[in-house]
């Protein structure tokens, strides 16, 4: 992932990665942003839609939506709310005694205050989104959701997103994954993950397979659509490159530079 990063950084593209293994070289970004459990981490989307850090109101309440399975009715009163003054925060519709403060409590968790709590998290334009302090895959997908909705417009930038099994496996990180990648003009989105799990292996795009085990090597192939006569197995230090067209299936083969297929 990170070849492929440096080859857009080239074209001045800015560089978003968002990390769960916390292992990706920090030594390749000019800022780091680590989100970690137990610490406040200023997340609150409606602390941040009312700083103008997410820019539409509305995101901010269905991500709460999202989040604690609000019903329409409860979110468009939550909505309304928000926009009027009368909650500026998930901590005051929480004591706003209403039906969505109900169903608000019924999930949440002092992990969640802690993340919601803080003056609003100022987002760095590009650089590493560290999550591995979250150990909580709930988490996860919320603070990816969350920090989704901050990236949703910006262009001439490549997410890179590892593990992107990690971040989309629960409901709200599932939901902040096409902000990210559904297609713009001057947006890229590199996903990388070490489990092929369906949700995974159905986003649209070109892949890269990497040396795998064979049965996942299978999996991936069978995924792709590509013919038992056209599949090789990929070693270390090897790669295939699948894309699709209307009409044909295409893949190429092929060694990666120095220690990358390790």
């Amino acid at each position: 992932m990170q070849i492929l990063l440096s080859q857009y950084r080239e074209k001045g593209y800015d560089i978003v990665v968002f990390d769960t293994s916390g292992r990706f070289p920090t030594g390749f970004f000019e800022s780091v942003l680590r989100i970690e459990e137990g610490t406040p981490a200023g997340l609150d989307p409606l602390k941040m839609a009312r700083a103008g850090i997410i820019k539409d109101p509305y995101s901010a309440v269905t991500i709460v939506q999202t989040i604690y399975e609000l019903d329409s009715a409860s979110t468009d009163k939550l909505y309304s709310d928000f926009v009027t003054g009368k909650v500026g925060s998930i901590q005051d519709a929480i004591r706003a005694k209403k039906t969505y403060s109900e169903i608000i409590m019924e999930s949440y968790t002092e992990l969640d205050d802690m993340l919601f709590s803080g003056d609003p998290l100022k987002v760095p334009e590009s650089g590493l989104i560290d999550l591995s302090g979250l150990n909580s895959v709930t988490l996860t997908g919320i603070a990816f959701l969350i920090l989704a909705a901050v990236f949703e417009d910006k262009r001439r930038v490549v997410y890179g997103l590892h593990d992107v099994a990690v971040l989309t496996f629960t409901n709200a990180g599932n939901a902040a994954l096409p902000l990210l990648t559904r297609p713009a003009r001057r947006r890229v989105a590199i996903l990388g993950t070490r489990y092929p799990l369906d949700q995974v292996l159905s986003i649209p795009g070109p892949t890269l397979m990497l040396y795998n085990d064979p049965d996942i090597q299978s999996a991936i192939y069978e995924s792709q659509g590509v013919p038992a006569g056209l599949r090789t197995f990929i070693y270390k230090g090897e790669g295939a490159y699948i894309w699709r067209s209307p009409e044909t299936i295409n893949i190429e083969f092929g060694k990666l530079p120095r220690e990358q297929g390790s």
